[in-house]
């Protein structure tokens, strides 16, 4: 490191700056991939409101994820978003939300005989989407996403389902994200 620090003190102000530009030249050029398989032509995007059509309603579920599905593709590629003739539209519904037992502690005796008790619970969340590419048409897809959390029984879920239902929206998300911009 010393070598280094010494010769680049002893060069001279130009040909620092070459060595500066070709270095800056080759980093930028490591990284090109952008991960994205949308075509170059695709340029705007139209992401409609997820209603909440389970039969158990958490009622910010469904403005929650329509937010945060919007922000995921507005902040993490260069599409703008439109109402006007998208070139991508991406709409659906939430179809299931469930709260059910996920793992059986083992039998409390409760003087009248043995209870068996849940000794965790799972959030379940399933999104239908419909995706459709006006460019390239043959990517478009139909397709239903769900994701589950587990946590203690012993919690408390009002306390935690805002943090829970976080989770599971993030996971969801993330494989709508890669099946239509990394298709992976």
């Amino acid at each position: 490191m010393n070598l280094i620090k010494y010769t680049f003190r002893r060069m001279k102000s130009g040909t620092k700056l070459c060595v500066l530009v070709l270095l800056l030249a080759l980093l930028s050029g490591c990284y090109s991939f952008t991960g994205s398989s949308l075509s170059p032509e695709t340029q705007t995007i139209l992401i409609r409101d997820f209603p909440n059509n389970s039969a158990l309603v958490n009622p910010n579920l469904s403005q929650q994820f329509s937010i945060d599905i919007q922000n995921r593709f507005l902040q993490r590629t260069t599409l703008k978003g439109t109402s006007d003739n998208p070139d991508i539209l991406i709409e659906g519904e939430i179809t299931d939300y469930t709260i059910s037992p996920s793992a059986i502690s083992s039998p409390v005796n409760t003087g009248t005989g043995n209870m068996i008790q849940a000794a965790q619970n799972k959030l379940t969340i399933t999104v239908k989407v419909h995706y459709e590419n006006k460019k390239e048409p043959e990517k478009s897809f139909d397709r239903t996403y769900t994701d589950e959390s587990s946590f203690s029984s012993s919690l408390d879920f009002t306390s935690i389902e805002a943090a829970q239902v976080k989770i599971v929206n993030e996971r969801i998300i993330n494989k709508i994200f890669n099946d239509i911009v990394a298709q992976w």
